[in-house]
């Protein structure tokens, strides 16, 4: 059986990681499996610098609907509202003091674009497209739509990306400053494990303090954030406008919201 997640050693500095979501065939949609493969790997990982990345022709696509909604113990709702809490695999990469660097080859949208915001660095194929659904569901946004998007791109525009549910392509999303480049597809590993090796060049223990430090000076309480999201999730998974939103994705049909 193929994993879900690839992980391997940069063959120039084994002291570089590189985390690679690889369900091609569903553009990298994460299935409860693929959260706990990357958690585990976040947390159990030596690394120095880690770089997370998808199998083309995407990133990362957010949720497989299917699965997660038909989810090993029950609906969404009802796990959320016994125990709200930061999601697992968010816990591990906004906690982690290893820095982490987004190769983004393809779509990030969804939980796709919360794990690109979840990195120190982003690093944009030409070919990257990047976007909060979430509101298209009838959803809120996990803690990093909440607690990052307006740090890095501002409030208005974060604003703007969360309450519309628009994607925007690379050169959009470097304008904005919500990746810190853009380069050819073909260079897009190259110039992320590039950047890598010269942050995993650095003393560890100095690094591992400096993210710290940002963590505590520039972050929300991700706690405090993951709860919010989650109790609020478990009312929304239950509402008319969630079922509608999630149908007309599978039917590929406009939707008609009702507000109930």
């Amino acid at each position: 059986m193929t994993t879900e997640l690839l992980i391997e050693r940069d063959s120039v500095d084994g002291n570089v990681e590189i985390l690679t979501l690889n369900r091609p065939e569903a553009r990298n949609a994460l299935t409860y499996s693929l959260y706990d493969e990357l958690e585990h790997a976040v947390r159990t990982t030596t690394a120095r610098c880690l770089v997370i990345t998808g199998s083309d022709p995407a990133f990362c696509s957010g949720d497989d609907v299917k699965s997660i909604m038909a989810g090993p113990s029950g609906p969404p709702s009802d796990r959320l509202e016994q125990r709200p809490r930061l999601t697992p695999a968010a816990d591990a990469l906004l906690h982690t003091n290893i820095p982490i660097i987004a190769a983004i080859n393809g779509a990030a949208v969804g939980w796709g674009m919360e794990l690109a915001l979840m990195a120190d660095l982003r690093v944009a194929s030409e070919k990257a497209k990047l976007g909060e659904l979430f509101i298209l569901r009838g959803l809120v946004s996990d803690a990093p739509g909440m607690g990052r998007l307006a740090s890095v791109v501002g409030r208005e525009k974060a604003a703007e990306l969360l309450f519309t549910g628009d994607v925007i392509d690379a050169v959009e999303a470097l304008r904005i400053g919500l990746v810190g480049r853009v380069v050819p597809h073909a260079e897009l590993l190259p110039e992320a494990l590039r950047l890598a090796r010269k942050i995993a060049g650095n003393p560890p223990l100095a690094m591992a303090r400096m993210k710290a430090g940002l963590r505590q000076t520039v972050d929300p309480d991700w706690n405090e954030v993951g709860r919010w999201v989650s109790a609020n999730l478990a009312e929304l998974f239950r509402t008319e406008d969630h079922r509608e939103g999630v149908a007309s994705f599978l039917e590929k049909r406009p939707a008609v919201y009702r507000g109930r």
